[in-house]
């Protein structure tokens, strides 16, 4: 046999003296007007707000006061012990609603059902009203109190938090559950392993994943949330702030103060919530997507790589 040599074709090869393509981007010019008409509508905001007669000094005067600076530590104890009722709560009646028991899977649908179903304002003051139906609440050898000095503003506001939320992260952490194949939990049957210790080792790990970023959202949600827990007279960042608008004579200004706290604290939580995103992420790709820092310096290094060169 011989070789058939490979020669080039003659249509392969473009003519003498051909210019290479010049590829020309397409204009988007839509793009162009749409961010025009962006800019148009923000400046117009912008020059509406500076019309009114708010007193914009006032917000930098009681930014760092003492009882602001109260209010934040109180609306974080609030969101952490909220978040935490939640999730002990919700982990609890997601392993209920899963279960082949019909009484205890019929008694977590009722639970999810009643506290997603009515609003979180409601149940603040269903709680913090019951005194005007019972006068003691009785335990029996355990406990036994007037409800109004049982159920202080700092309880209203964790059981009306913190049960509504147990039932939204019932249902994440359920469908966090059922992401995990089943074979999994055969395979752990298989080499002997009880059920609380498949759910431990095995199912809770791989679920994780899917449960943390809906769960990072909650604990932005119920950051903001707190500030109903104003109605039933307890002291966090948006009652104290509206205590002082009040005294002071600039309300607005006051709310303006409040908002802008709840953006810092949310913010930081959304940092937290990338990194642990980021961290739970590390079995499932291949190669991390790179951090806001990490893109940073690569755009940096590649500038200063083109100034070397150009120079």
């Amino acid at each position: 046999m011989t070789d058939i040599e490979k020669t080039a074709d003659p249509a392969d090869t473009p003519p003498a003296g051909a210019e290479a393509i010049k590829a020309i981007p397409v204009r988007h010019y839509g793009r162009y007007v749409t961010a025009v008409i962006a800019i148009a509508l923000l400046v117009a905001i912008i020059y509406a707000f500076g019309q009114g007669k708010i007193n914009w000094h006032a917000v930098p005067d009681y930014f760092f006061d003492d009882r602001i600076l109260t209010g934040v530590y109180k609306t974080l104890l609030l969101t952490v012990l909220s978040m935490l009722i939640g999730i002990l709560g919700g982990i609890g009646l997601a392993v209920m609603r899963l279960s082949k028991n019909p009484v205890t899977s019929s008694i977590a649908w009722f639970y999810i059902w009643f506290f997603r179903g009515t609003p979180v304002l409601v149940q603040l003051f269903l709680w913090f009203n019951l005194g005007l139906v019972f006068e003691y609440i009785n335990l029996g050898p355990i406990y036994k109190n007037y409800w109004s000095d049982f159920m202080t503003p700092l309880l209203t506001a964790l059981l009306g938090l913190g049960l509504n939320e147990a039932a939204y992260m019932a249902e994440i952490c359920r469908a966090g559950l059922l992401a995990v194949d089943e074979g999994q939990t055969e395979a752990a049957h298989a080499l002997g392993m009880s059920h609380g210790k498949t759910l431990r080792r095995i199912v809770i790990p791989q679920a994780m994943r899917v449960i943390v970023p809906p769960t990072g959202n909650e604990v932005i949600n119920m950051l903001k949330t707190t500030s109903l827990v104003a109605a039933v007279q307890y002291p966090e960042l948006f009652r104290y702030a509206q205590d002082i608008g009040q005294n002071s004579g600039a309300p607005v200004e006051m709310y303006f103060l409040a908002a802008a706290w709840y953006l810092i604290m949310t913010s930081i939580l959304s940092v937290g919530q990338y990194y642990i995103e980021r961290y739970y992420a590390r079995g499932s790709s291949r190669s991390l997507p790179p951090t806001p820092w990490q893109k940073v310096r690569a755009h940096l290094t590649t500038f200063s790589s083109r100034k070397v060169t150009a120079a």
